[in-house]
């Protein structure tokens, strides 16, 4: 199942900024689900899943991030570098709560428990690869040294900007497209680790 992400893209441009290097803040909301078996609950995840705006279909899950970069700049000689550079992630992940886990049988909420832990993990990988480009994308800034003035560095550094932001995007698509061609194999292989502690903590 794809969990793909939606990205919105804020740019700022500033005389001056100290900030520390690609902070993220996460922040978590969630989608209620019913059904008491499998195939119920696959379908209430299709037709409840937060919505991707681009081709209108739902998914298990999905993470909206904004991306603000801000950048000082400094003059020396007649010429201008950047002298600082930050990136900041805000995202929002969205994830589904199953209502009916009470009463269930054993099977569903072994089934459910596997797979909700691995759309949180699906969509926690989305912010390791934002993170990596946002730290990418402040040292590649801060490599733009004695341009001819502080608008032909504020020129070169959105084109940077924007450049890497449509490598990250590519990565994310990479990223799901790998991850729904290994999920049937991976929920196989949890599953069956979920079921070995279940037995290990039976044994005396």
């Amino acid at each position: 199942m794809k969990k793909p992400m939606m990205t919105a893209v804020a740019i700022l441009f500033s005389a001056m900024v100290t900030a520390d290097a690609a902070s993220v803040s996460r922040s978590y909301s969630y989608f209620t689900i019913g059904g008491r078996t499998l195939g119920e609950i696959e379908t209430e995840l299709q037709k409840r899943g937060p919505e991707l705006g681009t081709t209108g279909s739902r998914h298990p899950g999905a993470t909206r991030m904004a991306f603000t970069t801000r950048i000082g700049y400094q003059e020396e000689g007649g010429l201008c570098s950047v002298s600082q550079a930050s990136v900041d992630i805000a995202a929002e992940v969205f994830l589904p709560r199953w209502r009916n886990r009470d009463g269930a049988e054993m099977d569903t909420t072994l089934m459910w428990d596997t797979l909700s832990a691995d759309i949180r993990r699906h969509e926690e990988g989305h912010i390791v690869i934002a993170r990596r480009y946002a730290l990418d994308i402040e040292r590649a800034l801060l490599d733009i040294r004695n341009a001819a003035s502080c608008e032909d560095a504020a020129s070169t550094a959105e084109g940077i900007s924007r450049r890497m932001l449509a490598e990250h995007d590519a990565e994310q698509a990479r990223y799901d497209n790998i991850e729904s061609i290994n999920f049937e194999s991976r929920m196989l292989r949890l599953l069956d680790y979920r079921l070995q502690q279940i037995e290990a903590g039976r044994q005396p």
